[in-house]
């Protein structure tokens, strides 16, 4: 646990760390296909906005209904890496820029680039809203 402000509060530097860090375990787990470690690192009540269908993607929520997306989406994409390109954490929120490598239907190689808006709880993701560039 951090250091306390006067008012017993995490100071933002500890509160920072700990957001990054919960966002930090979610990708390592998504990119290692590990489904099972992505739902430890989300929130019972987690929601998860996604980027299809356009131009609002679908909202999730719920460990169950997540679980079912990520399992799919990993299923239909076993080379699915997403690159951190930048993140930004403050407080409890957190934006990562990404690019994201897969390989179609026809085995070519393509990717996207978006960003994530993460709302993290007592060190887990609450909240993934995704947006995507096009």
């Amino acid at each position: 646990m951090g250091a306390n402000d006067s008012d017993g509060h995490e100071s933002w530097g500890d509160r920072e760390r700990v957001t990054a860090a919960a966002v930090d375990r979610f990708n390592d787990a998504l990119n290692r296909h590990d489904v099972d470690a992505v739902m430890a690192a989300m929130t019972n009540d987690c929601v998860f906005e996604n980027t299809w269908p356009p131009p609002d993607g679908e909202r999730l929520e719920g460990q169950a209904a997540v679980r079912s997306f990520w399992e799919t989406m990993l299923r239909n994409s076993p080379d699915a890496h997403f690159e951190a390109e930048e993140i930004v954490a403050t407080q409890d929120r957190c934006v990562v820029r990404w690019r994201y490598t897969y390989t179609d239907a026809d085995g070519v190689g393509r990717h996207l680039r978006g960003i994530d808006l993460f709302q993290i709880r007592d060190g887990l993701v609450s909240e993934k809203l995704a947006y995507v560039k096009g």
